[in-house]
């Protein structure tokens, strides 16, 4: 739901009655990641997508149907073997959605305003919602703030409460969406409660060190991909607003410096393409002991031995070095500061997926996979 929490937040301002169909499983090869949406206000106006095509009108009709009836509703759909044209999903792969109507006086309706507010001025909060337990807890929602303050509650017993605000902290403190399971009494031993979880968070980092042509090009694919995009060099003449329109920051520092300084986490994204040692060497001993989601740095083979050798010779360890993508980039014989952004950014989302830059032709890996670390779960940024 929150990745078009923009277009929600406007229908609520202006006051519109609709229902939200979110997904909150998928297996196989299904289209879409949990949090995925498809909105359908009181008009029939439609916003959003929750596969790609194969099951859009089956759950646009539930949204119509759950603003008529109040309730909500989950529904799974899956691969139709008889008629691959049937509702179903033909890619071969199946989704859950949680449809939750949303009329002018819904009960939590304020409590999904505050979170579209949240989400789409960029603001860290989670929302979590009862997807699955008694009728009579089905579709309430709490509000989760970084700080533990929240909004809302299931009005069941303060225990529950509790837990469910403590597990969905955890999990925007990951930046991650899903569900997860609790007892109705909030001690995890008794009747289960399914709680699905959307997590809105700040978009991850990409910072670019050395104001190069192929950092212009690199800057574009990283914005692409819904990055926060900073360029660093150390010479003003090259790190410029006008070498680098797309940027979201442009720094003049020493790159070790300000990678020193500056804020990163597990979601953070370090390319090196200065491939000059005095820059380089300094510049990686501080990145490769910070626990960010990648580290590669440019240069030919001959550069990266160098640069090995040179890193050794400071301290750097040899499961730090491990940490290192040098060269950065899958092989698909790049040539062009395009062609060469495009292998970066193969080689970033194949890291954060859990994939292996393998062609799928003829190949028998799941063609959608994650990688099993936080920063691959689910994010309104960058999913």
């Amino acid at each position: 739901m929150l990745d078009i929490a923009d277009a929600l937040h406007r229908w609520i301002e202006e006051g519109r009655a609709f229902a939200v169909a979110t997904v909150v499983t998928v297996g196989g090869s299904a289209p879409r990641a949990p949090g995925a949406a498809l909105a359908v206000d009181s008009e029939g106006t439609a916003i959003g997508s929750v596969s790609g095509g194969c099951v859009e009108g089956a759950v646009y009709d539930l949204c119509v149907q759950a603003l008529q009836d109040g309730q909500v509703v989950r529904e799974r759909f899956g691969y139709s073997d008889e008629d691959a044209f049937a509702v179903g999903l033909t890619c071969g792969g199946e989704l859950e959605v949680l449809v939750t109507p949303l009329g002018a006086e819904a009960p939590g309706r304020q409590v999904f305003a505050a979170a579209l507010s949240a989400a789409a001025s960029g603001g860290t909060a989670a929302i979590a919602r009862v997807a699955t337990g008694p009728a009579e807890l089905l579709g309430r929602v709490v509000l989760v703030r970084p700080d533990g303050s929240y909004e809302g509650s299931l009005d069941a017993h303060p225990d529950l409460d509790r837990t469910v605000v403590g597990e969905t902290r955890a999990m925007l403190d990951a930046g991650r969406t899903g569900e997860f399971t609790v007892s109705e009494s909030g001690s995890r031993c008794g009747e289960p409660l399914t709680l699905f979880v959307e997590s809105s968070v700040p978009p991850p980092r990409m910072i670019v060190f050395g104001a190069i042509d192929f950092a212009a090009a690199l800057v574009r694919a990283g914005k692409f991909l819904g990055y926060h995009v900073t360029v660093c060099d150390a010479r003003p003449v090259f790190a410029t607003r006008a070498r680098f329109p797309g940027a979201d920051d442009i720094v003049v520092d020493w790159p070790h410096r300000y990678l020193r300084d500056t804020a990163t986490d597990g979601r953070t994204v370090l390319c090196v393409l200065t491939h000059d040692a005095k820059f380089d060497i300094p510049l990686l001993e501080v990145a490769l002991r910070l626990p960010v989601a990648f580290v590669g740095a440019m240069g030919s083979r001959r550069t990266h031995e160098d640069r090995n050798r040179r890193l050794r010779e400071v301290g750097v360890t040899r499961e730090e070095l491990a940490r290192l993508h040098s060269p950065i980039g899958l092989d698909l014989g790049a040539r062009t500061p395009e062609e060469t952004a495009l292998s970066i950014a193969a080689e970033i989302v194949a890291t954060r997926r859990g994939g292996t830059g393998a062609p799928l032709t003829g190949a028998a890996m799941p063609i959608h996979h994650e990688a099993g670390s936080p920063e691959s779960g689910g994010s309104h940024a960058a999913a």
